[in-house]
């Protein structure tokens, strides 16, 4: 019998840390086995603020998961969020070394190598840099160029970096609590590999990811991600918003969002109220949908805007043909797509995983989105060249080739 092969995705969050574990499961792809969650209140805007938190949160998630799942984990892939990611577009340039001027598999190496060759500080870290394209010979918009003929090589890639102590911190949690990384993923990315289709990538599509402490968005155009970036803002000021609105405990006021939330108010209608908890001794009192609903919707369109102030700053941003997929805890509110629609004047949609076997809708939750994904792309690495399945979905002959040669979203 062959070996089962176990991949683990772990996103270590600004309210909570979750942590999945599956099967690669070939040929049709994951089987999920486990799922552990665990409240964080070690992080602040995906900043550490303290690290004991994060390793007691790290270690009950894991200890979760792999009590579901039957089976223990030595390894995970990890998401880095946090407004200290940061990225770049860059070009290198090489001459053509291989016989009869043929590009060889070493000349796509060496050309990212020269693209990535920037004057990084010592604080930052390079997480991926990934190729979007090549140019042989002035010839643009080449995917795969390894056996055409030309004398000069481009690479287009883009690099993702984040702070260094981010890193290290993240990476010292998790060894402390028992575990190791094998990789880090930059959260936009990681999401993007759980819930967008091959063809709104190459159309054109801005992936939201809403989380709790900040919005994670990336851009995708012609295949290749072209642009990441990460606005300050996100689920827990919505949180906020309603706690001072209503007058009611942080953790109360999470639960109505939950329960109750619509970020559009034209959705929630006249009727309807619900009850909200005295504090201090004080009776409950009632409070219609239409004015929770007043107060949700400024914060989000504010997030909304933001975003789309981002991507208009882009080259090409009324290009994106597919429109807006958000995903995230706060994709979970009726009338998201409604307003993000109104805001970017694209359709939209909201972002889930894609069907796997084994713990039951977890896909259908735009929470778990990130670590779905962080799940598709660790299996992608670890069944790389061994038929593990279908990943990541739609992958075309080059990107099977760059993940073999130049990881497609490898570690810096």
């Amino acid at each position: 019998m062959p070996a089962v092969r176990i991949v683990c995705g772990l996103d270590v969050g600004t309210t909570k840390v979750c942590a999945v574990v599956a099967e690669i499961a070939p040929p049709n792809g994951l089987a999920l086995l486990g799922v552990g969650e665990s409240p964080s209140h070690g992080l602040r805007q995906g900043n550490m603020v303290d690290l004991e938190a994060t390793v007691e949160a790290i270690h009950a998630a894991m200890q979760r998961a792999e009590q579901m799942a039957g089976t223990s984990v030595r390894s995970v892939y990890a998401g880095v969020a946090g407004d200290h990611l940061r990225s770049i577009n860059s070009r290198g340039v090489i001459a053509v070394s291989g016989r009869d001027n043929e590009v060889t598999a070493e000349d796509l190496q060496r050309v990212v190598e020269a693209a990535r060759a920037l004057a990084i500080p010592s604080s930052r870290a390079i997480l991926h840099v990934i190729p979007q394209g090549f140019i042989v010979d002035d010839q643009a918009g080449i995917q795969d160029p390894v056996g055409m003929s030309g004398v000069r090589l481009e690479a287009e890639v883009h690099i993702v970096t984040s702070s260094a102590a981010a890193v290290r911190n993240l990476g010292r949690a998790v060894e402390r609590a028992g575990y190791r990384i094998e990789e880090l993923v930059a959260v936009p990315l990681a999401s993007s590999w759980a819930v967008l289709e091959e063809d709104e990538r190459r159309l054109g599509v801005v992936l939201l990811d809403i989380g709790a402490g900040t919005t994670d968005l990336a851009v995708y155009f012609d295949g290749s991600v072209q642009h990441t970036a990460v606005i300050s803002m996100g689920g827990s000021q919505i949180t906020n918003d309603i706690a001072i609105g209503l007058r009611t405990p942080l953790d109360v006021a999470e639960q109505i969002k939950i329960g109750h939330g619509c970020a559009c108010q034209a959705l929630a209608g006249k009727s309807g109220s619900l009850e909200i908890p005295g504090v201090g001794g004080r009776p409950s009192r009632a409070v219609s949908l239409s004015v929770l609903a007043a107060i949700i919707e400024p914060r989000v369109e504010e997030i909304l805007t933001l975003a789309r102030d981002e991507i208009s700053r882009l080259q090409g941003a009324e290009m994106l043909a597919a429109g807006i997929v958000v995903t995230g805890g706060s994709a979970a509110l009726r009338g998201v797509t409604e307003l993000a629609e109104r805001v970017f004047e694209m359709p939209a949609r909201v972002g889930t995983s894609r069907a796997m076997q084994g713990v039951a809708d977890l896909g259908d939750d735009p929470r778990y989105a990130t670590s779905l994904g962080l799940l598709c792309y660790g299996a992608s690495q670890t069944g790389r060249g061994n038929g593990a399945g279908a990943w990541p979905r739609g992958s075309s002959r080059w990107r099977d080739w760059v993940r073999t040669h130049v990881p497609f979203m490898g570690s810096g």
